[in-house]
């Protein structure tokens, strides 16, 4: 579906400021939607003048739809929409049609589609119909959505959670039977109509320190915003909108919605992140500790075979500590590759003294990004491997790892500007680290390795695994 940033710049003249008031205008507008008992459309002007076309549209949730048909991308000529037309040429509401201002021209329409015949009866509808006129007129004057939110959060409420609406001194006016019930949840056991809800909330938060700024605002009815009140025994968000006219407030609506299951949720998450941040932490420590011993048996052994094999060892364990130490700061799916890479470059680095009085120059080109943790482990043993082997054998001034991704692939080229590979090299002829990089690359990675003599010299390794969908 093209997307309001695409068709605006397609179709439009609108800036780059303008459109960022669009998108505030679109991410609000489900509450506009729900409270209306409408179908919200919106519409921009071309920038030929010829006409609009529609960039957006949310559907209500809280009664049947009037526009089954997806609009977005729809041109209508002028002349098709009288009401949109004249909201447009004029800067006001005509009928259904409510302009969008910014500075002194107006940028989009908002057309509103209702049935005529709602589906809810009785004060509730009544309540909900009076918000949605209070939140169209500050709409066109340029004050819905607030330029300005406290206490943002990733949750919305939606209407049918639970609406109450505030009069110009915090007192409540009304609230939904599910508001009441998300109250209840928090140990409510009173009415709240003719009530301070600042006073209600402060109340049920049941906390020794004064009640979180952020939420005193939202529930005075002073701020937009949205914010948690919670206490032992359940979590409920709270969004306030105040409503005004003319800069000036005469109340407010606030929406509840109760999370506590949702954020019991998140806590068990945030637990088990940083049980595996732990897990990993650990690994690392273990695996640094077994480095160790292998560098000090290294260091006692008398044979120079057994000092060179411990010595490999060490630098596998520390390939693989690498990567945990980096999955121990971040447990997400995938991992920085890059750095995991440049952290053994710098190992690799440390260990070419000793097979060279002139250590070769080891640097990284290009980028894959980040990986699943699950290729990670096995592709940066594979290219230590790799790096280990130019280091003691290529005899080079020079080393690449070239990192890259496109295609479905993941592509690393370790290159040299030594000796190059011996004439007649075969598998069979291969050491022990090539048939680890051999076994992990076709094997655990379901991959390609190949290596050869670079065209201008030295020895080429390749190593071609499938991207993995993340």
């Amino acid at each position: 579906m093209p997307t309001v940033t695409k068709l605006a710049s397609e179709r439009t003249d609108l800036t780059a400021a303008e459109i960022d008031r669009l998108h505030a205008i679109v991410r609000e507008w489900p509450l506009l939607a729900d409270l209306a008992l409408s179908d919200l459309v919106l519409w921009l002007p071309t920038w030929n003048e010829g006409g609009l076309i529609a960039v957006a549209q949310v559907r209500p949730t809280t009664a049947p739809t009037r526009v089954p048909d997806d609009v977005i991308g729809d041109f209508a000529p002028r002349g098709r929409f009288p009401d949109i037309d004249q909201a447009l040429a004029f800067g006001q509401n005509f009928g259904h049609a409510y302009p969008v201002h910014f500075g002194d021209r107006v940028i989009a329409v908002v057309a509103r589609h209702s049935s005529g015949q709602p589906r809810v009866a009785g004060n509730l509808e009544e309540i909900y119909l009076t918000t949605a006129d209070d939140l169209l007129r500050m709409l066109v004057e340029g004050t819905f959505p607030a330029l300005t939110v406290i206490g943002e959060s990733a949750d919305a409420p939606r209407v049918g959670d639970g609406l109450i609406r505030l009069d110009e001194n915090g007192m409540v006016t009304y609230s939904s039977p599910n508001a009441v019930s998300a109250l209840h949840r928090l140990g409510l056991a009173t009415d709240v109509v003719g009530k301070e809800l600042k006073a209600i909330l402060s109340h049920l938060s049941r906390r020794p320190t004064p009640m979180d700024e952020s939420l005193m605002l939202i529930a005075s009815g002073k701020a937009a915003g949205r914010a948690d009140i919670e206490n032992n025994v359940a979590t409920v968000l709270v969004q306030g909108i105040p409503l005004q006219i003319q800069g000036s407030v005469f109340g407010s609506v606030v929406l509840v919605r109760d999370v506590t299951d949702i954020r019991g949720r998140e806590l068990a998450l945030l637990s088990k992140d940083a049980t595996i941040r732990e897990i990993h932490h650990r690994v690392k420590n273990n695996l640094q500790t077994v480095a160790a011993l292998l560098r000090l048996q290294g260091r006692r052994a008398s044979s120079v075979e057994t000092k060179a094999a411990l010595g490999e060892a060490e630098l596998r364990v520390g390939a693989i500590a690498v990567v945990h130490e980096i999955l121990s700061r971040d447990t997400g799916e995938t991992v920085a590759f890059d750095e995991i890479i440049d952290r053994i470059i710098g190992l690799m680095a440390e260990l070419a003294s000793a097979f060279a009085s002139q250590a070769p120059l080891i640097r990284r080109v290009g980028s894959c990004g980040a990986l699943p943790s699950e290729q990670a482990t096995p592709l940066a043993m594979s290219i230590s491997e790799l790096l280990h082997n130019a280091v003691e054998h290529a005899h080079a001034t020079s080393i690449t790892v070239e990192l890259s991704q496109g295609d479905g692939q993941v592509r690393v080229v370790v290159r040299d500007d030594g000796i190059g590979s011996p004439s007649g090299f075969a598998d069979s002829d291969a050491g022990l680290g090539l048939q680890i990089v051999e076994s992990l690359a076709t094997g655990e990675l379901r991959g390609k390795f190949l290596i050869c003599n670079g065209e201008t010299g030295g020895a080429m390794a390749c190593i071609e695994i499938p991207q993995s969908v993340h």
